[in-house]
């Protein structure tokens, strides 16, 4: 009997196991399909719980939508989808934001100025107040560039005649026009910086006694800092604060009118012989930038911070791209990552491409130098006439201004949109952001003083492209038209 029993109880063992088995098999198999037997994918992690709502503003290629904010914000959830991630990390750093704008040009102060006081007064709240697209920076010329009505500098003389005392300096041009201007920009954003940037020294002290090309005397090196010296202090005596200055707009073009050559040699040797010790000895704080030509040239910069005894005395570097790729400034900030970086000029050209030159300036200009470390972005000239003036003799006469000005009325050009996307949310004092690179959507995000985030993105492709932002562990899934840039703020 007990033999009996225990045969029964061994197969009663079996059975319950094999029962087991099964359960557990049929288990897993709901698990995998979901609902015994249906195809949704495996479960994701648990949910995540955001109240971040990302603002869009866009700007498409085919100007349908000119910087226009959506109706509707993009939430941030856990939701899955298989379209690829941008990755914004609040966490990791980088550069501090100076600002985003234009040149103000001669011209463009003339053509403004000339304005209604109503009409002038609505547009430069347009374009420089928080309610408007807060452009936050700007460069000037010091004396005349080739989108001034005339060629001009600060101490102009007959013939044959010096000045080493520069007696004769005066602002008297700027005075008409941009001076009073710059205080109506001041008076409605009083932090606004200011870059100011010579197109030539006078040409009494010039090697060819012309304001095309030529080069400074060795000789007048140290009038020529005075010269520096004296602009600064008779604009801040006007209630105008320089904040930098480059030593020389594209000093290997001599072409232009007006303009002057300089060597990085040259450059070096006046920066550290006279203008960085008259600053010192006048107790002037205004930053020295070098360079401000194109990006196929970094060996010229990085030239003139191999040399100590100008390193000193240079804050950083500025840089166009009308050759050479943006990554030269990350050359140049590996070689000395204790200096800036400044991208200073691009233009758009009267016979451009809205689409086209919208695609590669956010590309270059806005994505292209902030992840390349520059702390501004700005377009070229800000306005002009529909005839793309006024200009100096032989200046640039393709050059479209952000705004094509005639009498009171004005129309908004591409490279108003440009700086728009960047200017009117990334505040000075934001820093850049690490956020992940993608071949189709180039991006670059930033951290406000605010705590906000903002991410600026272009589809470079040539189709429409979904995408999602994924921060802190929750998503929003966005999408772009070919061609179109889109701002996302949080």
């Amino acid at each position: 009997m007990n033999r009996i029993n225990k045969i029964l109880h061994m197969k009663f063992n079996v059975a319950y196991f094999l029962a087991l088995v099964v359960l557990v098999s049929l288990s897993a198999q709901c698990n995998k399909n979901g609902n015994g037997g249906g195809t949704n994918p495996p479960p994701g992690p648990p949910p995540v719980t955001s109240n971040y709502n990302a603002e869009v503003w866009l700007t498409t290629g085919n100007q349908s939508t000119l910087f226009q904010k959506q109706a509707s914000a993009l939430a941030f959830s856990s939701a899955s989808n298989s379209f690829p991630m941008i990755d914004v990390d609040s966490a990791q750093t980088f550069q501090t934001i100076d600002g985003f704008g234009y040149t103000f040009t001669g011209s463009s102060a003339y053509l403004i100025q000339k304005m209604g006081a109503s009409e002038r007064s609505n547009l430069l709240k347009e374009l420089f107040s928080s309610d408007g697209i807060g452009v936050s920076y700007l460069r000037v010329s010091m004396g005349a560039s080739d989108l001034s009505p005339s060629v001009f500098t600060y101490n102009d003389l007959p013939a044959g005649e010096t000045d080493t005392e520069l007696a004769k300096f005066s602002l008297s041009k700027d005075l008409e026009d941009v001076i009073p201007l710059l205080k109506q920009v001041l008076a409605i954003n009083p932090s606004i910086k200011i870059l100011a940037t010579p197109w030539t020294a006078p040409v009494w002290m010039k090697t060819n006694s012309s304001a095309i090309g030529g080069s400074l005397k060795p000789e007048y090196y140290g009038v020529y800092a005075k010269y520096f010296v004296k602009y600064i202090d008779a604009m801040k005596a006007n209630g105008i604060t320089i904040d930098a200055v480059t030593i020389q707009n594209e000093p290997e073009h001599g072409g232009n009118n007006p303009s002057m050559l300089m060597t990085a040699t040259e450059q070096a040797g006046f920066i550290k012989t006279s203008l960085g010790p008259a600053f010192k000895a006048a107790g002037i704080s205004t930053k020295i930038i070098t360079w401000d030509h194109n990006c196929d040239k970094p060996g010229y910069p990085i030239a003139i911070l191999n040399d100590a005894d100008a390193r000193q005395y240079v804050d950083g570097s500025a840089f166009h791209l009308y050759a050479g790729d943006i990554s030269a400034l990350s050359t140049v900030h590996n070689a000395y990552p204790d200096k800036n970086l400044y991208f200073t000029e691009q233009w758009t050209s009267s016979t451009g491409d809205f689409g086209g030159d919208l695609k590669w300036h956010l590309k270059n200009v806005i994505i292209g130098s902030m992840r390349n470390w520059s702390k501004i972005a700005l377009e070229w000239n800000l306005a002009n006439d529909p005839s793309f003036g006024p200009h100096t003799e032989g200046g640039c006469t393709q050059c479209k201004g952000a705004l094509t000005i005639s009498g009171s009325a004005y129309t908004k050009n591409v490279a108003y949109y440009i700086i728009a996307h960047a200017s009117k949310w990334v505040s000075p004092g934001s820093q850049r952001i690490n956020s992940s690179q993608h071949s189709i959507v180039p991006n670059v995000a930033f951290k406000r003083p605010d705590g906000k985030k903002v991410l600026i993105v272009l589809n470079d492709g040539n189709n429409p492209f979904s995408f999602n932002i994924r921060f802190k562990g929750a998503w929003a899934t966005a999408n772009l038209a070919a061609g179109a840039a889109g701002t996302y703020i949080w």
